[in-house]
């Protein structure tokens, strides 16, 4: 049995630069864009909901702090401030030991919260997104 010689060509040819064509970086481009329209309200969404939950939080500790202020004094409090700096009235002062809270909280929009009592009942209410009070978007929490 014979060996086949196999030529060798002796001319060096460098070999090919490979990389990305303008055609190929345009489709990535282009799939990047979409995914990113999809994506983007998605997250912006989030966003939203998670400040509408953080409200929710914020009200609910401040439905804690409003009960305990009635435990503690037998009564509503007539407005938020009275739980930092007590009841206004002098009777009221005798029997105030301490603050229940530090600074009066806000919600996730930095809006102020709205407080009302009725009779034996309150409401603290958020203004939402759009910071107006009485819209679809307003978060409220009533107590007893």
């Amino acid at each position: 049995m014979r060996k086949r010689k196999i030529p060798c060509s002796r001319r060096f040819t460098p070999p090919r630069r490979s990389g990305f064509t303008l055609l190929e970086l345009l489709l990535v481009l282009a799939i990047l864009v979409v995914i990113g329209g999809i994506a983007l309200p998605n997250f912006v969404g989030a966003g939203q909901e998670a400040k509408v939950n953080a409200t929710k939080v914020q009200l609910d500790a401040l439905k804690q702090s409003i009960n305990l202020y009635q435990v503690r004094m037998n009564k509503l409090p007539e407005t938020l401030e009275a739980l930092r700096d007590g009841p206004s009235d002098a009777a009221g002062k005798s029997k105030w030991v301490a603050p229940i809270i530090t600074e009066i909280p806000t919600d996730a929009w930095e809006n102020t919260l709205q407080y009302s009592v009725n009779g034996n009942t309150y409401e603290i209410r958020s203004a939402g997104m759009d910071g107006q009070v009485n819209t679809d978007d307003d978060i409220t929490l009533e107590g007893v």
